[in-house]
C-alpha cells in the first residue's frame, strides 16, 4: 500500500546541540524571545542535513512550536551567494504578491552582534522532501505524476511572473544571463586558485563563443530548482519552494535546463545527484518533462542542448569551489567526510561528461 506524505519523515537531521556551529545560543535566544511573537524559550536548534551552502536549522521553542532559522555558512564563502537580505526580500515579495508557494517570513536580523552574520526566521513547512530514491520508493505513479506536474507548474509560475508587479523589477540585469554566469563562475574558479583545470577553461571559451541569443523574456530564475529544494504536501503538490540563495533575474530556459539536469533517467552516465529520486519507476523520463515545460510555458527550447552543456560546466565550477574550500579547511559548518580529492575527481568527470554532450552542440 502506498504511503501518504504524512507517513514519511519530514527532514533528516544531522546534529542537535546547544552549541553547534552557526548559532550563538544565548544572544540568539534573547533575540528570538524579543522578535518572535508567542515564542517560549528555551529553544533548540537542529541543523538540517541538506546542502552545503546557507545553513538551515529547525528551531523549536519549549512549547513545541517550530520555525526555520537560516544563516550563511560559518567561515569565508562567496559573498554574492550568501546575501541573506536579498534572499529574505525575494521570498517575502513572492509570499505577498504571487502564487508561488514559499514559507511565511517571520523575522530578519542584521545585527551581527547577535550571531556574527545576518539571519532570518521563517515558518517551518511540514511535508516530504524528495532527496533520494528511498524517499520516493513507496510513491505510486499517480502520486509521482501529481508531484511532477506541480514541480512544472510552480517553475512556470515564477518564470512567467511580472517582476515589476511583485516588486522585484530591480533584482538584477535582464540581459545576457548566460554571459554573466560564464564570467562569474570562471572568475570564482580562478580566484580559488588551487589547481589547473584545462578542460574547464576550454569549455568556458567554447560556451562563450557559441552562446545563443535569448529566446524568452527575462524572468525570475531560482538558480537551483529541483525536488530537493521543495516540500510536498499531503496532496503531493508543492507546499513551499526553498533555498532561493542563487535567485536572480535571468533566462528562464537556462534556469529550466539546470533543473532538468537533476532529473536523472535510468542508464544515465552521470547525474547532478548521487542518488536521484527520479530513478524510481514511478517517474516519467526527462524528455517528457522537457516536452511538457515547452508546451505549457510556450518557450522555444531549441537551444536546450547548449544550456545542458552550460549547466554541467557551471556545476563543475561550483563543485570545484567546494573542493577549494575543503582544501583550505572551510567546510561552512557542514560535516566533511571522505577523501577531499574525490571532489576533484568528480569535477573532472563532470567536465568530461559536458565535453561529450558538447559534441555537435558547441
Amino acid at each position: 500500500m502506498a504511503l501518504t506524505v504524512a507517513e514519511y519523515q519530514t527532514e533528516a537531521v544531522e546534529s542537535s546541540s546547544a552549541d553547534i556551529p552557526g548559532v550563538d545560543v544565548a544572544p540568539v535566544t534573547a533575540w528570538l524571545d524579543d522578535n518572535i511573537a508567542d515564542s517560549e524559550p528555551p529553544f533548540t536548534f537542529d541543523l538540517i542535513a541538506a546542502g552545503g551552502s546557507n545553513l538551515t536549522f529547525r528551531l523549536a521553542d519549549s512549547e513545541g512550536r517550530q520555525w526555520a532559522l537560516r544563516r550563511p555558512p560559518v567561515g569565508s564563502a562567496l559573498a554574492t551567494a550568501h546575501d541573506m537580505g536579498r534572499e529574505w526580500r525575494i521570498m517575502a515579495a513572492l509570499g505577498e504578491a504571487s502564487d508561488v508557494p514559499v514559507p511565511e517570513m517571520v523575522a530578519f536580523c542584521d545585527d551581527h552582534s547577535v550571531n556574527g552574520a545576518d539571519f532570518y526566521v521563517m515558518s517551518f513547512v511540514e511535508g516530504l522532501i524528495l532527496r533520494d530514491q528511498e524517499s520516493a520508493a513507496a510513491m505510486t505513479s499517480e502520486q509521482a505524476e501529481i508531484a511532477t506536474q506541480s514541480l512544472l507548474d510552480v517553475q512556470i509560475a515564477f518564470h512567467t511572473l511580472d517582476l515589476d508587479d511583485v516588486g522585484l523589477g530591480d533584482l538584477g540585469r535582464r540581459e545576457d544571463y548566460v554571459g554573466r554566469q560564464l564570467k562569474r563562475w570562471r572568475r570564482q574558479v580562478d580566484a580559488a586558485g588551487v589547481r589547473e583545470v584545462p578542460l574547464l577553461i576550454e569549455l568556458h571559451e567554447r560556451l562563450s563563443t557559441a552562446k545563443p541569443p535569448e529566446k524568452a523574456p527575462a524572468a525570475l530564475a531560482h538558480g537551483d530548482y529541483r525536488f530537493d529544494n521543495t516540500v510536498l504536501n499531503d496532496q503531493w503538490k508543492i507546499a513551499a519552494v526553498l533555498d532561493w540563495e542563487l535567485c536572480t533575474t535571468g533566462n528562464p530556459i537556462a534556469d529550466f535546463a539546470w533543473s532538468l539536469q537533476y532529473w536523472a533517467d535510468p542508464g544515465d552516465k552521470m547525474s547532478f545527484l548521487t542518488d536521484p529520486p527520479t530513478l524510481q519507476d514511478c517517474f516519467v523520463r526527462r524528455d517528457e518533462v522537457a516536452d511538457r515545460y515547452a508546451a505549457q510555458s510556450g518557450f522555444d527550447l531549441s537551444d536546450l542542448p547548449y544550456y545542458a552543456v552550460f549547466s554541467w560546466w557551471k556545476q563543475a565550477c561550483i563543485v570545484e569551489g567546494a573542493y577549494a574550500r575543503r582544501l583550505k579547511g572551510m567546510s561552512g559548518g557542514m560535516a566533511t567526510t571522505g577523501d577531499v580529492h574525490d571532489i576533484a575527481r568528480r569535477v573532472d568527470a563532470m567536465l568530461d561528461h559536458a565535453a561529450e554532450m558538447a559534441v555537435g552542440v558547441l
